[in-house]
């Protein structure tokens, strides 16, 4: 579908007066919040760590580009399950996970500089549509058993879950195809507080957290090396953390696509000026930050998109000020427990439909390019990624790296993708 540059009431380099441009600000941030705070809660990560390194790696996004781009940072769902997966098997300990993102981060900024020498023609080639696509089902389908499962959807299962569960599915359903103007780019946001009102009907909700809690505290910040001032973990490299990089593919792809659209919405080149090495950079910085804090990775936005298109106000000022909110909110210790205790029911009636989408999301990406299923080339490598990443699969490098879930499936779809020969499109004859 394309899209069109609007009539905006805020450009880029707008200023709006200090209580309109606070309002503004404070719209955009819990515009973005829902989406920001489940990837921690999804993941047993602290949402104070993960607010605070939203608003800190948008100002570093905002100086790596120069503050020529509207983009407000949040937490990545790419990198759920991958990072799940590495907290299972180090039982509990993120370290794995959280030397992986910053790994991620690191791997963002050696693309962004390679981008600069050589251009962009070569992701192209590595990441089709037919191999994106795929890539993004397996990210959504490979968290379908941990979405059932909070939401109750078990054997012997209590029917309290399951209802708190199914009323926040249909809440944020509802809203996602019904509404309108503000709340229809919220809806993840809406189900939550909608689930976790009746949870508290249902008398599943524990408020002890938000009682035992201070007004203000420091955000529950984890370093990845030893010391004496907070509760903290080492790096590790073991082949759970290798096994986290290839998702970088797909983000990069999503980078590329989320700047797209909103430069023509803004009617801006922003992939051109300030260019995409410095948006990758101001990515990859941010990413590598939030996770050294122990936060989870960051990432541009669907959803900041959307504030922009609705609202029109483009003003990275708006932007910075959003930014400096999130660190603020971090701080108080009463709101981030009011977080912590949210029902597993709401997360898994939340998940589904959220995890579900994201699945979506990757057949969307093969049927706006047109991907022809005709093709026995492309039939294979779809089908070939899908029952690897979903199916258990694990290979063993001698010992050095193992990989599985995504990033086995990514590595076959690019390989099959480049040693497959191509074919002639064709009709079926009737």
């Amino acid at each position: 579908m394309a899209v069109e540059k609007q009539t905006l009431i805020l450009d880029v380099e707008d200023k709006p007066a200090l209580t309109t441009g606070l309002l503004l600000s404070l719209q955009h941030v819990f515009a973005m919040f829902g989406a920001t705070i489940l990837v921690p809660i999804l993941l047993g990560l602290p949402v104070s760590v993960a607010l605070l390194a939203s608003g800190v790696g948008t100002l570093i996004y905002q100086i790596a580009t120069k503050a020529k781009v509207p983009v407000y940072l949040g937490s990545s769902f790419a990198y759920i399950a991958a990072m799940q997966v590495a907290i299972e098997q180090m039982g509990g300990d993120i370290s794995a996970a959280q030397t992986g993102i910053v790994m991620v981060g690191l791997v963002y900024i050696v693309i962004a500089g390679v981008v600069k020498v050589i251009g962009t023609n070569w992701i192209d080639r590595l990441l089709p549509p037919i191999v994106i696509g795929p890539m993004i089902m397996v990210i959504g389908l490979g968290l379908a058993s941990n979405a059932v499962s909070n939401a109750g959807l078990i054997a012997d299962s209590d029917w309290k879950t399951i209802l708190v569960a199914v009323s926040t599915f249909l809440i944020t359903a509802f809203i996602n195809t019904k509404a309108t103007g503000f709340f229809k780019i919220i809806p993840f946001l809406t189900g939550i507080i909608f689930g976790y009102i009746v949870a508290i009907l249902l008398g599943l909700v524990d408020f002890t957290p938000i009682i035992e809690a201070n007004w203000l505290a420091v955000p529950e910040i984890y370093l990845p090396f030893e010391n004496d001032l907070f509760n903290s973990y080492t790096f590790y490299f073991g082949p759970e953390t290798w096994a986290i990089l290839p998702i970088v593919l797909v983000t990069v792809a999503e980078h590329i696509g989320d700047h797209t659209v909103l430069g023509k919405i803004v009617g801006r080149p922003f992939l051109k000026n300030p260019g995409l090495s410095r948006t990758l950079i101001g990515d990859g910085a941010a990413t590598a930050v939030s996770a050294f804090f122990g936060g989870p990775a960051n990432t541009t936005y669907g959803e900041n998109t959307g504030v922009i298109g609705m609202t029109r106000i483009a003003s990275v000022s708006v932007i910075r000020n959003a930014a400096f909110i999130a660190i603020g909110l971090s701080f108080f210790e009463k709101f981030t427990a009011l977080i912590s205790t949210i029902p597993n029911a709401v997360l898994g009636g939340m998940s589904i439909l959220l995890y579900g989408v994201i699945a979506s999301n990757g057949l969307k990406v093969m049927i706006e390019d047109k991907v022809d299923f005709n093709q026995s080339r492309n039939l294979i490598i779809a089908s070939s990624m899908l029952v690897i990443g979903l199916g258990g699969a694990v290979l063993d490098i001698a010992g050095f790296v193992t990989l599985s879930g995504t990033a086995l499936s990514a590595l076959t779809g690019i390989i099959l993708n480049l040693i497959l020969p191509r074919e002639e499109s064709f009709k079926a004859k009737v």
